[in-house]
């Protein structure tokens, strides 16, 4: 019997056994919603827990900022202005001052005057010096700015520069064997030296003067663009000297027939001062708008490159005035005109940044004007006769390429 009940109890528990397996199978076939959602539960926790971790001390301070009480002290805020001061010393040389012939030489047996024949006003001469030979080199000025960015992006900027002694001097002669110095002009003038010893000596004087005020907007943290208006004046300046002074009037001349060997000066004769023979003046104001572009074009540390461009078109006032010396007696002429003229700027600047304020500057410029009144082609303009000198306008189809470096500092705050 107790066998018996034993065996069945066996029983029993083999069929609670199977119909425990059964159900535990039906589930995970068919997992309840509960089940489910307890799962989305858990995974959402563990993300979140994951977030945090990625944010660590920041998501950290930035909960406790934002559960601080609304009274207390806020934190300092970014300026909403900016303002930077520029100081630069500025180095420009000038190429390009027209083609116009200056000195030609004519043999020195040539009469210096006849009224019949061959002399020196008729006679073609071999020319040694022309204007384009008159190159400028570097000469100092400066450059100062002031500018203002708005946190926006939004600026504007004030800028001067201003370069005076831009300067170059040729001289010619005497020449072996003895050959006439002469210059010619349009008209009935022309210029030989007064004796063998003496040189014709040119000189060309350029002054350069720009003021102009733009307003900035940023395309991006790198790129800025500009508009602005702009004066710039170009002065020009040449004049022809002979060196040394004569020892004594050229009495010679009054003679007409008189080669180089024979023009010799008075014995016992007082120096007579020179007045430059020729001398012109050429002053182009420039008024007008331009477009401008700014670029960060590569950066690495405290050290970057930037590039800048401009160009604009401008109403150009110019005049010229010309004096010329015949006899020893100044006579002048002058004339002016209004015409329009193209300026274009480039700079390639290299910055190193000693603090948050102070920035150092290195830089390539290039300016270049295209319709302007140059000095020597306002010779073909200048008419004389032997009592009278007369211009019959101003020549400004000039162009000429200022080009130099610049160093500087820029302080912002």
């Amino acid at each position: 019997m107790a066998r018996a009940t034993a065996k069945g109890i066996r029983a029993q528990d083999r069929g609670n056994r199977v119909t425990v397996v059964s159900a535990s199978q039906r589930n995970r076939r068919h997992p309840r919603p509960a089940r489910v959602l307890c799962g989305l539960a858990l995974a959402q926790l563990l993300s979140t827990a994951a977030a945090a971790d990625d944010r660590g001390p920041a998501a950290a301070r930035a909960s406790t900022h934002d559960e601080r009480p609304l009274s207390g002290p806020s934190p300092p805020s970014e300026p909403q202005s900016r303002w930077t001061l520029s100081a630069e010393t500025i180095l420009l040389g000038r190429s390009g001052t027209s083609h116009q012939p200056l000195v030609s030489l004519v043999p020195g047996n040539v009469p210096w005057l006849t009224l019949t024949g061959a002399n020196t006003s008729n006679t073609p001469g071999v020319e040694v010096l022309n204007s384009s030979q008159l190159g400028q080199r570097l000469a100092a000025g400066a450059r100062l700015s002031l500018a203002y960015r708005d946190p926006a992006g939004y600026g504007l900027a004030l800028s001067y520069v201003g370069v005076p002694g831009l300067k170059a001097v040729r001289s010619t002669g005497p020449e072996i064997p003895a050959q006439w110095l002469v210059m010619k002009a349009p008209g009935s003038f022309w210029q030989t030296q007064d004796y063998s010893y003496q040189s014709m000596v040119w000189r060309d004087d350029t002054r350069l003067h720009s003021l102009e005020a733009e307003a900035r907007v940023e395309l991006s943290p790198r790129t800025t663009l500009s508009l602005g208006v702009r004066w710039l004046q170009l002065r020009d300046q040449l004049q022809g000297t002979l060196t040394p002074d004569d020892l004594g009037e050229p009495a010679w001349k009054l003679l007409g027939a008189v080669t180089l060997p024979n023009a010799v000066p008075l014995a016992n004769s007082a120096v007579v001062v020179n007045p430059p023979f020729w001398t012109t003046t050429t002053v182009n104001n420039l008024y007008g708008l331009q477009v401008g572009a700014r670029s960060e074009l590569w950066q690495i540390g405290r050290l970057s490159v930037e590039g800048l461009v401009k160009a604009g078109l401008y109403d150009n006032r110019s005049r010229q005035t010309t004096v010329v010396s015949m006899a020893k007696q100044l006579y002048p002429a002058s004339a002016a005109t209004s015409a329009a003229a193209f300026v274009a700027e480039g700079r390639l600047v290299a910055k190193y940044r000693l603090t948050g304020s102070v920035t150092l500057k290195l830089g390539f410029d290039a300016l270049w004007f295209d319709g302007v009144a140059l000095a020597p082609a306002q010779i073909q303009k200048v008419s004389t006769t032997q009592t009278s000198v007369s211009a019959s306008g101003v020549d400004h189809r000039g162009t000429t390429l200022l080009r130099g470096m610049s160093f500087g500092l820029d302080y912002a705050f």
